[in-house]
């Protein structure tokens, strides 16, 4: 039986009277790519940030890598990896420096550190490009590094807010590509993201809408329930069944 790495039951984040997240239930297998789909504010990330140990539910159960997300947010932050949605790196440090001071963030060694380091360089083809700054880097070469750069410590599970926001469709290939070699090491990815497309990509999805899971499966699998030629599609039917039983 495959392991489950995240385990989340009816968890919900509210604020005042609004449900962020509004009692969500899954669980995600190691080395699994689980993609985590919606519009947004559909509540992906505040979903992501309870699981990262960044914030507390309100109620509802969940472990990720065997840790609570009440009691053990730093056993969780030293076993993930996580890509903000926004840019993480720094910008006026060099390629090189931004690896080594993550490195040291993540609690390796001077001698790990440089081993990954060289071989990560070489990885990315940025023998050239390792002292320059990474504010000096094409958007695209940003990214791949920021994803390389979150999972240096080799973590169990991978977080990836919106990794290909405003790259080219190009781009976004070779970035799932590196997901791919990432998952098959063992790692788990965990994906939110707002492009239907990107779901053809993951081993299961999940869509949300309006903080509540309104279909999980394998993308083969909810094409064929709703009859829909691609994810988009399928997207587009579970938004309009969800607004008119709230109207």
């Amino acid at each position: 039986m495959a392991e489950q790495v995240i385990v989340c039951k009816e968890l919900t984040k509210r604020f005042g009277d609004f449900y962020a997240v509004n009692n969500i239930t899954f669980e995600v297998t190691k080395g699994e790519i689980f993609g985590f789909l919606g519009a947004n504010g559909a509540g992906k990330t505040t979903a992501m940030r309870i699981l990262c140990g960044l914030s507390f539910p309100t109620s509802g159960t969940a472990t990720v890598a065997g840790f609570d997300v009440y009691h053990q947010q730093d056993q969780i932050k030293r076993n993930i990896g996580y890509m903000s949605q926004k840019f993480s790196l720094y910008e006026n440090l060099t390629v090189l420096e931004n690896i080594e001071f993550y490195g040291g963030v993540y609690g390796l060694s001077r001698q790990v550190i440089k081993e990954r380091s060289n071989e990560l360089i070489r990885t990315l083809g940025l023998e050239r490009e390792a002292k320059k700054l990474v504010g000096e880097l094409p958007l695209g070469w940003k990214q791949k590094l920021a994803f390389s750069v979150a999972i240096f410590h080799r973590p169990q599970i991978v977080f990836l807010d919106e990794p290909t926001g405003g790259v080219d469709p190009v781009t976004r290939r070779q970035f799932w590509d590196m997901i791919y070699e990432a998952a098959a090491t063992g790692i788990t990815v965990f994906v939110t993201t707002h492009y239907m497309d990107e779901a053809e990509y993951c081993n299961r999805v999940t869509i949300m809408v309006d903080g509540k899971i309104e279909a999980l499966d394998a993308p083969q699998a909810l094409k064929q329930r709703f009859q829909a030629e691609n994810m988009e599609e399928v997207f587009y039917q579970l938004a309009r069944s969800a607004k008119r039983s709230s109207d």
